[in-house]
């Protein structure tokens, strides 16, 4: 196995001007840059809006908490249908095109949800939600293919956190309107957001060559041609779904241990933790310009070393709160990195499948994420905050150990050639 690095992408693509094949490139201003980010931003936070309204939403329509509970599970069943089905598109499709017409199909989505008379139709809603705000997901290699090889990870690392802040503000920003003009109101301005947020890329965005010719059947079987040809890619996924499993498991956990004693906290204030994982996620956009330094697989090993730390640190916040939010804030840094580092590496081994290699990595961080949300719940049951930091923690030392691995042969290849 051999982990990819900014040097051996370098080798990959020697003519890093023309990014990925048969492409056309125009000059990646840092203006184009911010906006995918923002646009990254708006159309994953789409996904989350939902889980601070669960209760209101409940009351209105005259539901149970249970029942209200789907909504959150539909929007990730329709994300997921549209991460397999849609994303690959953008290897053989005009994703100058192709984003903004998810972008205000997902604007119409969301103005259903804000109109939806009962739970049904709002259920059907944000499945088609999940489905359309795919966007982010497609700007992220489309930003990838535009950047010089020099500047890749940097502006990877941009977009992606774009995407991450756009997750993390969105929980907020859904309560705070809630609380002031409604649940309906919060639909109705995330719609406006879309589509206004569409019409400027679909203006803004550089013409766009589709690199891949073959039928779609044939385009999402090769995605798992891709993975098993490729073993550093492999070992990438395998990354992800540990890093995204270790932080669905810290989340769920974190809501258990802060709504009982000590804590105490109410819903909204559970929600206002997710700011200090928002500075995390601000402050791991530097882990790019690694991977453009040709550090990348030095930095990976760091992080999962730092995100093994953290899991210490949270351990001793279930008593003190100074502590748990020094462990929120050094996790988040470390599982940000990681992802923007991981995609960094992907993006640079598959030039002409990068739409591909990315359903591939984000479906297997959502696998993982659902296996780390699941067995938080287990842990939580039978050993509290110290059995979900424990596993965390030895679930993180797992990956250290398969990136020491990885090193060492990578190394004993390269003496032997």
């Amino acid at each position: 196995m051999k982990p990819v690095d900014a040097t051996a992408a370098t080798a990959q693509a020697p003519t890093e001007r023309d990014g990925a094949p048969g492409m056309r490139r125009a000059p990646l201003s840092r203006g184009l840059v911010l906006l995918m980010a923002l646009a990254s931003g708006a159309a994953v936070g789409n996904l989350y809006y939902t889980q601070p309204l669960l209760d209101v939403i409940a009351r209105d329509l005259h539901i149970g908490q249970g029942t209200a509970g789907l909504l959150v599970t539909t929007t990730q069943v329709g994300y997921a249908l549209g991460i397999m089905f849609i994303v690959p598109l953008g290897d053989i499709r005009n994703r100058r095109r192709l984003a903004p017409a998810m972008m205000l199909l997902s604007a119409v989505c969301l103005a259903a949800c804000a109109v939806a008379p009962g739970i049904v139709i709002l259920l059907l809603a944000l499945i088609a939600v999940g489905v359309t705000t795919v966007a982010g997901q497609i700007f992220i290699p489309f930003a990838s293919d535009l950047a010089d090889n020099a500047r890749r990870g940097e502006v990877v690392g941009i977009v992606l956190s774009g995407a991450l802040t756009g997750i993390l503000a969105a929980r907020v920003v859904s309560g705070l309107i809630a609380g002031a003009l409604g649940w309906r109101a919060v639909f109705v301005i995330a719609a406006v957001l879309m589509l206004v947020l569409g019409l400027v890329v679909a203006r803004m965005l550089p013409h766009d060559i589709p690199r891949a010719h073959q039928p779609y059947g044939a385009l999402l079987r090769s995605i798992f041609g891709l993975v098993r040809r490729d073993t550093s890619l492999q070992v990438v996924l395998l990354y992800g779904a540990i890093s995204f499993g270790s932080f669905s498991l810290f989340w769920t956990g974190l809501t258990f241990l802060l709504s009982g004693p000590p804590y105490g906290y109410s819903t909204f204030v559970i929600g206002l933790f997710g700011l200090a994982g928002l500075l995390g996620a601000l402050a791991a956009q530097g882990s790019g310009r690694l991977h453009d330094r040709g550090w990348s697989t030095r930095a990976t090993g760091l992080s999962w070393l730092l995100v093994i730390v953290s899991w210490a640190i949270c351990d001793l916040g279930r008593l003190s709160l100074p502590w748990l939010l020094i462990g929120i804030v050094l996790l988040d840094v470390a599982t940000q990195s990681q992802r923007i580092l991981n995609q960094a590496q992907i993006f640079a081994g598959s030039p002409e499948a990068r739409s591909r290699v990315n359903t591939a990595y984000v479906t297997t961080n959502f696998i993982g994420g659902a296996i780390g949300s699941v067995v938080a719940s287990v842990l939580w049951a039978y050993g509290g905050w110290s059995a979900v930091c424990l596993v965390g923690g030895v679930l993180c030392a797992a990956a250290f150990v398969l990136w020491l691995v990885t090193v060492v042969r990578s190394r004993a290849v390269a003496a032997r050639v």
